[in-house]
């Protein structure tokens, strides 16, 4: 059965490999089987929920679409294009605003830990950006959308809106109901110096994580450097509860062999961390190498990646806009 998929990456820079592993990995895998039809947005006007620096936010943009056509993402079969250049977006976060309820966006997990302590002085844009994350996936029609632990529930607040506009205006499938694409075992990657807290590039050291620009020396050296403990490697993964380092090196290896946690522990039973980082850094450098330096080819092509962008952004365009332009006559305009 075919499915259409839409996916999102905001272009925050300085991507690592929690983004690789948590999400391109995974888009490029889908976007290579025939049936299905995939849409990659670069979510910028998800990003500028957050102050941007308007050159840093260009950078970042053209950043991404490298990451992606250096990962494996054939521009030709998919489409990829930046949220802002297909105004839809918004208008359709505004209709859909109209339906979706204070109640609902209240039980938002993730605007409470974005927000902080602090919640007054948090952006509205921050509090309801999961209304207009709704928005990019009907806009398209939808079928399945690639989630992380950490979105789905904001896929399912999309679906309740879906099935709430369908409802109101008495229509039976004017919105398709997205399905979620559960991503694999180990998406989620941690911290090299603190296997609790997810990698990220907002910690202040860079010894806590891959960077998809890192070279091969930097990688061998950050992994050499990467926090662990004083036992062995474990002999089943229940013993790995209480040994989150050990979980988050171990399940880096799992992701990038195409393995599982159970086979990787069985592995590596018993031998010491100095060898399995060895054969950690083997994988990543063979994997990450070639990306890393098409990455840095692509970004000094400006014309090609514009190009890529303004391709892309036609179209986007041509499909949105049909769909609000519907919307529109739907609500009375």
């Amino acid at each position: 059965m075919s499915k259409k998929i839409f996916s999102g990456v905001q272009p925050t820079g300085n991507l690592h490999l929690g983004n690789y592993l948590g999400a391109i990995k995974n888009f490029v895998e889908l976007s290579i089987e025939d049936e299905n039809d995939c849409i990659f947005c670069v979510v910028d006007l998800h990003a500028v929920t957050i102050k941007q620096d308007p050159k840093e936010l260009k950078k970042n943009i053209r950043e991404t679409v490298a990451t992606f056509i250096a990962s494996g993402i054939d521009p030709e079969k998919n489409i990829i294009f930046n949220q802002s250049t297909v105004p839809a977006h918004s208008e359709a976060a505004w209709l859909l605003s109209c339906v979706a309820r204070l109640g609902w966006l209240n039980r938002m997990t993730q605007f409470k830990e974005k927000a902080g302590k602090d919640k007054e002085k948090a952006s509205i844009g921050l509090y309801s950006y999961p209304v207009l994350m709704a928005a990019d996936i009907l806009l398209y029609d939808a079928t399945h959308v690639p989630v992380g632990e950490d979105q789905k529930q904001h896929l399912e607040l999309c679906r309740d809106i879906a099935q709430k506009f369908n409802n109101d205006y008495s229509l039976d499938s004017f919105f398709r109901i997205p399905e979620p694409l559960i991503q694999k075992e180990f998406s989620r990657i941690m911290s090299l110096k603190d296997g609790t807290k997810k990698m990220s590039k907002s910690e202040l050291s860079d010894l806590s994580r891959i960077n998809l620009n890192d070279d091969k020396d930097t990688i061998v050296n950050k992994i050499k450097k990467a926090k662990t403990d004083p036992l062995p490697l474990p002999s089943s993964i229940n013993e790995l509860n209480e040994r989150p380092e050990a979980k988050n090196l171990l399940g880096m290896y799992s992701s990038l062999t195409n393995s599982n946690l159970e086979k990787t522990v069985n592995e590596f039973v018993g031998k010491n961390f100095s060898e399995f980082k060895e054969k950690l850094s083997q994988v990543l450098v063979e994997e990450m190498n070639p990306i890393s330096q098409e990455i840095k080819k692509l970004i000094n092509d400006k014309e090609f990646l514009d190009k890529i962008l303004l391709d892309g952004h036609k179209k986007a365009n041509k499909i949105a806009s049909n769909k609000v332009k519907k919307m529109q006559e739907i609500v009375g305009f």
